[in-house]
């Protein structure tokens, strides 16, 4: 499956064709650019709405102890080599 670039426009562009952007946007998101690097993304408000939603109820980080951990994903971590970080990493994870 290849993945979609989202088209990207510099902010002026955008400003000069909002309209255009506008209508596009609700097909397929648009990246819009300041100084050459992204800066927001303008999109359908109904996939937004479900981004929002399948945040909400799937929150992608969370703290947790290593004791309260899977056995194997303590094990995990603790075999990984984390050298490439930082070496001193490696001793603490021991």
């Amino acid at each position: 499956m290849a993945i979609h670039k989202p088209k990207a426009v510099s902010s002026a562009e955008f400003q000069n064709h909002a309209g255009f952007y506008l209508d596009r946007a609700g097909s397929e998101p648009v990246v819009i650019t300041k100084y050459r690097r992204p800066s927001r993304v303008l999109m359908d408000y109904e996939a937004y709405s479900r981004l929002r939603e399948l945040a909400m109820h799937r929150p992608t980080r969370r703290a947790v102890k290593v004791e309260d951990l899977e056995p194997e994903f303590a094990a995990a971590l603790r075999a990984a080599d984390y050298s490439h970080i930082d070496p001193e990493l490696n001793k603490l994870m021991k």
